[in-house]
Parts: structure tokens; C-alpha cells; sequence
């Protein structure tokens, strides 16, 4: 008798424990199914301006260059999502595309659309607010907060490579040696300091450059990621950031890049 009860118990834990999992799966594919419709309708929304929209400067054009990257990579990334954060990370990355895409219509004077959800970082990240020129390690390096055919390179804000890059436009993409290699080199510190020490709306130092974005924020991403490497999406970590340390391809060769 007293066996049978014992059975009748282990019988009852598994068929609970059985019914938990299945409950629980049942949730997780159904919040990957809801996270993967979201990011859709963004990328989406970037394919179909990216297409109704001809680039008329350098400004412009590379602005939509750089938004049909990011295309590219979303639709990469939302194809091998297995995880409702690699789903949400795909959004980002369209997200970002759509931010080049408000950037290209600035260029040209056009009206730019409706907002965009924030991105990842920017916000803390800061922004170029006044014309600065340096010169680094042999070159002429400029920002601005307004597109021009000295500054046609732009960037939403966010991190990359864990570090802040401001929002603002560029004369050349300082930031994308650090998503190649993944980390920034050792001159990276001087530049920043260099072009926005005292910069009203750039919040960061060059210590607090050199320590880190937001060590806190990024070890709590990084927590959260389990997801694993997209591997080659085709774009590299960028507009919002390198999201934990995910890698999404390296993105070429951007040359001419001492760091």
C-alpha cells in the first residue's frame, strides 16, 4: 500500500513538472512571436522608406547607405533570432537604420517624418552641438550637429564598443575601427578628448570615456543576453551600440583608420 502511494506521488510531480514546462514553453514562443512581429513592422517601415527615397549630396546618400546597412543586418538578425532578446536586438538595429533615414531627409530639407522610438543609449550618449576641427595623428577630423560636404557622415548616438558615441555629424566614421576589432584602440581616448572636451551636450570626459559607457547598464545587458552571436549580419554594432557584446559582423574595411 505504501508503495503505491509512494508511486501515486512521483506519478503527480512529474505530470505537474511536465505541465509547468510545457506552460512555460508555451510563454516563451509566444513572447518570441510577439518580439519578432515588432521588430518586422520596423524593418518594414525602413525597407519602404529606403526605397521611396534617392539620396541628391553626399550627405544624403550616405546617410541612405548607411540605413540600407542596417536593413540588411535586421533582416539577417531577425531570421536567426531564437530568442525574444535577439528579436528586440533586430528592432534596434532597424530602429537605427530609421534614424539614417531621418538623417538623409535633413540632408536634402525634406520634412523628417514622424519620431522615432529612442535607441539604446543615445540619450545618454549626448549629441554635437557646436562646429569642432582637430587635428589627430596626421589628419583633420571635424563634427558638427548639421550636415555639409565637410561633415556628410552621421551617427544617431549610442554606444559602441561599450563607449559613447554622440549624435552628430562627422567627416569620417572615427567610431567604426572599434566595430571591426570590437574594442577601441589606444588613441581613441585622445580623440575624444580632444573633439568634445567642453562641448555643451556631450556629458563625458575622456576618463569617463576610457572607463566605459555605463559599466552597470552593460553588465546588466550582457546578463540578460543568453541568446549567443548572430554571427555575420552585416553591419557591426552600431547607432545603438554592440547591445552586451553581441557581434554582428564586421562590415569591411573602413581603412585609413590609425588607432
Amino acid at each position: 500500500m505504501e508503495l503505491l502511494l509512494i508511486v501515486a506521488v512521483l506519478v503527480a510531480v512529474v505530470f505537474l513538472v511536465s505541465a509547468a514546462q510545457r506552460k512555460k514553453s508555451g510563454r516563451g514562443a509566444h513572447e518570441l512571436d510577439d518580439a519578432k512581429a515588432d521588430a518586422r513592422q520596423a524593418i518594414e517601415r525602413l525597407g519602404g522608406q529606403i526605397y521611396n527615397l534617392t539620396g541628391t549630396d553626399t550627405a544624403s546618400k550616405q546617410a541612405l547607405a548607411d540605413a540600407s546597412e542596417r536593413y540588411n543586418a535586421a533582416g539577417s538578425q531577425i531570421e536567426q533570432s531564437r530568442t525574444p532578446v535577439q528579436a528586440r536586438l533586430a528592432k534596434q538595429t532597424a530602429l537605427e537604420g530609421l534614424y539614417y533615414i531621418r538623417a538623409a531627409r535633413l540632408a536634402m530639407g525634406m520634412d523628417p517624418g514622424p519620431d522615432i522610438p529612442t535607441l539604446e543609449g543615445q540619450q545618454t550618449a549626448g549629441r554635437v552641438t557646436e562646429n569642432r576641427e582637430i587635428d589627430f595623428e596626421g589628419r583633420t577630423v571635424a563634427a558638427s550637429p548639421a550636415p555639409s560636404s565637410r561633415t556628410p557622415n552621421y551617427f544617431p548616438g549610442g554606444r559602441v564598443a561599450g563607449r559613447p558615441v554622440p549624435a552628430g555629424w562627422y567627416s569620417e566614421p572615427w567610431w567604426k575601427p572599434a566595430l571591426v576589432a570590437g574594442a577601441w584602440g589606444v588613441g581613441s581616448m585622445l580623440l575624444f578628448s580632444a573633439m568634445f572636451s567642453g562641448m555643451a551636450g556631450v556629458p563625458y570626459d575622456a576618463q569617463a570615456f576610457e572607463q566605459g559607457f555605463d559599466s552597470g547598464y552593460d553588465q546588466g545587458l550582457e546578463a540578460g543576453q543568453d541568446g549567443g552571436d548572430y554571427g555575420d549580419a552585416g553591419g557591426g554594432d552600431y547607432g545603438g551600440g554592440d547591445y552586451g557584446g553581441s557581434d554582428f559582423g564586421a562590415g569591411g574595411d573602413f581603412g585609413g583608420f590609425d588607432f
